[in-house]
């Protein structure tokens, strides 16, 4: 199982919003090779972590990806770089940690894939922190567990609380 999370508070560069540029990311994430959009969240409203004075709220959600059939599992920095590549079709740009952003696009587990180094960290080393990313992952897989901490993700997110994440629609 590969979780990708999806996240976007900035219009797209084809003034998209940010549910519809996420969901177009979704469509781009099943087009990659040898990989298939299994489920999908629901989205929801989240405000930015770190708090941003003035920023807009996220959409997040999170994906949950498999090889197609006869595929084989994808190299985590080659995943990396395109789901890098997907960000930069959507406008995104970097200009300082955490800042607005029209598409970010995380790797949050791999096939339960552990590793420090190189990029990608696996787990999302922040992942279990974050209730904008536990809350939508618990609806894609519920029997997930945190594959460096054993707990599962309604565990992490009961750790956590949902303060600040509410469903849209």
């Amino acid at each position: 199982m590969i979780l990708i999370a999806l996240g976007a508070n900035l219009p797209g560069p084809d003034g998209r919003d940010a549910l519809a540029t996420c969901r177009a990311a979704a469509a781009a994430l099943d087009a990659l090779p040898g990989l298939r959009l299994r489920a999908l969240s629901r989205w929801y409203a989240t405000a930015p972590v770190p708090p941003s004075p003035g920023a807009p709220d996220y959409v997040n959600g999170m994906a949950r990806l498999e090889p197609r059939p006869g595929a084989t599992p994808p190299d985590p920095a080659a995943l990396l770089a395109a789901l890098q590549g997907i960000e930069a079709r959507f406008g995104r740009v970097r200009p300082y940690p955490n800042a607005p952003r029209t598409l970010d696009l995380d790797l949050i587990d791999l096939d339960g894939l552990v590793r420090d180094a190189p990029d990608p960290i696996l787990p999302h080393p922040r992942a279990h922190l974050r209730a904008f990313v536990l809350a939508p992952l618990a609806d894609v897989a519920p029997g997930w567990v945190h594959p460096g901490l054993g707990a599962t993700a309604a565990d992490l997110l009961g750790q956590v609380g949902r303060a600040g994440v509410r469903p849209l629609g």
